[in-house]
């Protein structure tokens, strides 16, 4: 069985930055597919607004190409995804499904969610989960259901074509999607190539369809008038309920209904009009009527495809190192990434010879992660790598470790010549 989580993610621009935030046009969205582990398989850029029910089936075809035509492969995505129509679609190209089910859902009683558990990845898994069949398209698509409860008593319903796993494999496979979200933020963090990325510009299609931002200028205004409104209604009612217990007088009852009868009714005039307006407006206009009297522009991808081309064979790198100490190291899915960060800056000495370059590293910080990067300089050497364009075998060695005091010794100053 091979896993794959799809996700989007947004450019997000270094903060120095001089121009208009209104003038600011947007990269289009790149939608990463990443492996079960978590490591990125390949990336592409969309058309801008592009949801996610419109690429899926693109990004999937390139999956595809990757896998095979007869290799069994299982999707994971969030709710940005869900389309029962998809889900039908993805089924005939042969790929299974694991999306969140979106929308709500009839509560599951807690007497009925079982407990599970499983060693899962080396693991100690449990879920309290309950599963179901579920039907949609007028009962042609028969999917499966699996509700999780989580300590804080929120359900969580996750849908799928697979019936031959267990439950609880289905579910930690849905919730381990933090390592992709984990990805993401660790080279965000950790690489900082984005910052290298520049402003440019490129013409962009002035017939594409964008959100109304008329539309967004009402929405906000009518939010903003119901919330005055049911506000203006709870205060006639708390007046109206102290002066049938005569906690207020009868004539100052009657003036403070009387002015909130006249704001209510101006407040609703006012909401109705609004609501006549938003009605009128298109959902959707095109960049050029969106952006009157400005340039229909788009930043450039090109940089970006590069960036995201080094951000992959990166982390790839750091994931290979990090299984090699995988056995050496208890604290790997913890601290694993930021041993091997150490490693790759730790100081070495090089010395080339006749047939080999030889490079010794300084031991690390204590004596047990010196050891750990023993064993990693053990394993790079069963590679027998050359250095790039020389016929120079790379060998890979710690400096010993310097042995420290024993309790009550003094080390040794040596003598200096005055």
């Amino acid at each position: 069985m091979v896993m794959f989580a799809l996700i989007m993610a947004n450019t997000r621009f270094p903060k120095p930055i001089s121009l208009e935030r209104d003038w600011l046009p947007r990269r289009p969205p790149d939608y990463w597919v990443n492996d079960q582990r978590g490591d990125p398989l390949f990336v592409v850029t969309a058309e801008a607004n592009a949801a996610l029910t419109r690429i899926l089936p693109a990004v999937l075809g390139e999956v595809r190409k990757l896998l095979g035509p007869k290799r069994r492969a299982t999707v994971v995505f969030d709710s940005g995804g869900w389309s029962p129509k998809l889900f039908r679609e993805l089924l005939a190209l042969d790929f299974d499904i694991l999306p969140y089910r979106k929308g709500r859902t009839r509560r599951i009683a807690e007497a009925r969610l079982t407990q599970h558990k499983a060693k899962l990845d080396g693991r100690c898994v449990r879920y309290l989960l309950h599963e179901q069949p579920v039907r949609f398209l007028k009962g042609k698509l028969r999917l499966r259901q699996i509700t999780r409860l989580t300590q804080g008593g929120h359900q969580t319903p996750i849908v799928t074509s697979r019936w031959d796993l267990r439950a609880i494999v289905l579910a930690y496979r849905m919730f381990e999607r933090w390592r992709q979200e984990n990805f993401f933020k660790y080279v965000r963090e950790e690489y900082l190539i984005d910052a290298l990325a520049d402003y440019e510009i490129e013409p962009d299609d002035a017939n594409r369809s964008v959100p109304n931002p008329a539309r967004k200028a009402i929405e906000k205004e009518l939010r903003r008038m119901r919330a005055q409104l049911a506000k203006l209604r709870a205060n006639y009612a708390a007046i109206t309920l102290a002066a049938r217990l005569r906690r207020l007088p009868r004539t100052a009852a009657q003036q403070a209904k009387e002015k909130l009868r006249t704001e209510i009714a101006q407040s609703k005039a006012r909401l109705e009009k609004l609501q006549a307006q938003h009605h009128a407006l298109p959902r959707r206009v095109s960049v050029a009527e969106a952006q009157k009297g400005q340039a229909v522009v788009k930043l450039s991808t090109e940089r970006k495809h590069l960036t995201n081309v080094l951000k992959m064979v990166a982390y790839h790198m750091e994931s290979d190192l990090l299984e090699l100490i995988r056995p050496h190291y208890k604290r790997v899915e913890e601290e694993g990434r930021t041993f091997i960060q150490a490693a790759l800056q730790d100081a070495a000495d090089l010395e080339p010879t006749e047939d080999q370059l030889r490079i010794t590293l300084a031991p690390l910080s204590s004596p047990h992660r010196s050891r750990v990067l023993e064993a990693l300089c053990q394993a790079l050497n069963q590679t027998h790598t050359r250095f790039p364009g020389t016929q120079l075998e790379m060998l890979y060695a710690v400096t010993a470790h310097p042995a420290s005091p024993k309790s009550g010794q003094v080390s040794e100053v040596p003598c200096q010549e005055v």
